[in-house]
C-alpha cells in the first residue's frame, strides 16, 4: 500500500485517543432523529457515495423517516438471487473481500504484513477456535453506498453467539493497513453454527460510527456498551435459519469475517479486491 498521506497520519494518531464509543452513540442518536434534515440527509448521502436506491424495496428518498431507516433499507424481492444448490455457499452480504484463504497456524490474514489469531477473535474461545485452526475464512468490507443487511450462506441451526466488548477503529483499507489486529480488537460478535458444511462463524466486527449491531434472533446487541464477554448458548432451542434468510444487520457499516473448516474452497475470484454481492455462489463443499 501507498504511503499513508499526512491527513491518514493525523487519523491514525486520533483513532487511538478518540473516545470511539461515545462518538458512536452520537451518531446512534443522529441517525434516528425524525424531521425534515432527514431527507437532506440521505440526498446528500445518496449522492456522496453513490448508493443504488434502484435495488431498494422503497427507492424515494422521502419515504425514510429516519437516517439509519435508509441505512438499513430492505431490497426488492429477488434483486439477489441466492446461489442455488445444497454444497454451496452464497456470499452473506454486498460489499468488497478485504482477504480470504487458509487458517495456518490458527492464525488469520488481516493486510499484507498483519495477521491475527483464531483465538483472539472468537474472545478466547478455545473450544471454538480449534475447530478453524486449519480452516478457511473469508473477511468482506460493507462500505457506506453497500446494502447493510446480512444474510446466510447456507441453512444452518445457530449454536452460540459470543459478544466481544473493544475498540471500534475505523475497518477502512487504509486502517486496516495499519492498525495491528485491528478486527481482534475491535467490538464484535461471532454467531456460531451447525451446518451442513461443519461449523460455520459469522463474526459482525463493529466500527467508529457503526452505532448498532443486530441479529434476528436477539434483536439489538450493542448499544449499550459491556465490559466483559458475554456468551449465549441456543443450543437446546434449534433456531433454524434457512440459507439466504436474513441473520442480522449492521446500523452504519463494518466488516463481516466467514469462518469455516477446512472442506470448504472458495472460488477462484474470491480474492482482495474482488466487489461481491449477497447470495452470489462464493464457495462450495463436498457433499
Amino acid at each position: 500500500m501507498a504511503e499513508l498521506s499526512k491527513k491518514q497520519k493525523f487519523l491514525k494518531a486520533l483513532f487511538y485517543v478518540m473516545p470511539h464509543h461515545a462518538v458512536s452513540r452520537v451518531v446512534y442518536f443522529i441517525t434516528r432523529l425524525r424531521g425534515p434534515q432527514v431527507p437532506i440527509m440521505v440526498k446528500w448521502f445518496v449522492q456522496r457515495y453513490g448508493v443504488n436506491m434502484d435495488d431498494a424495496e422503497e427507492s424515494e428518498i422521502g419515504y425514510y423517516q429516519t437516517f439509519n431507516e435508509f441505512f438499513t433499507r430492505p431490497l426488492k424481492d429477488n434483486i439477489r438471487p441466492i446461489a442455488p444448490g445444497a454444497n454451496t455457499l452464497a456470499c452473506p452480504c454486498d460489499g468488497t473481500v478485504s482477504q480470504a484463504g487458509s487458517v495456518r497456524a490458527g492464525a488469520m490474514m488481516q493486510a499484507k504484513g498483519r495477521g491475527y489469531s483464531v483465538l483472539e477473535l472468537l474472545g478466547g474461545d478455545k473450544t471454538m477456535a480449534a475447530q478453524f485452526a486449519d480452516g478457511r475464512f473469508a473477511t468482506i468490507y460493507l462500505a457506506p453506498h453497500d446494502y447493510h443487511r446480512l444474510h446466510m450462506p447456507l441453512n444452518a441451526n445457530m449454536i452460540r453467539m459470543i459478544h466481544v466488548p473493544g475498540r471500534l477503529f475505523s475497518v477502512a483499507e487504509w486502517t486496516v493497513a495499519e492498525i495491528p489486529r485491528l478486527f481482534a480488537r475491535n467490538e464484535r460478535l461471532a454467531c456460531y453454527f451447525e451446518t451442513s458444511a461443519g461449523p460455520l462463524v459469522m463474526v459482525l466486527v463493529g466500527a467508529i460510527n457503526v452505532a448498532a449491531i443486530e441479529t434476528v434472533w436477539s434483536g439489538l446487541v450493542t448499544p449499550p456498551r459491556a465490559k466483559k464477554i458475554s456468551e449465549y448458548d441456543y443450543s437446546h432451542t434449534r433456531k433454524e435459519i434457512a440459507k439466504g434468510a436474513e441473520m442480522g444487520r449492521f446500523n452504519m457499516g463494518s466488516t463481516v469475517i466467514l469462518l469455516t473448516g477446512n472442506n470448504v474452497e472458495w472460488l477462484p475470484h474470491i480474492s482482495p479486491g474482488q466487489p461481491v454481492k449477497m447470495g452470489q455462489l462464493i464457495g462450495h463443499f463436498p457433499t
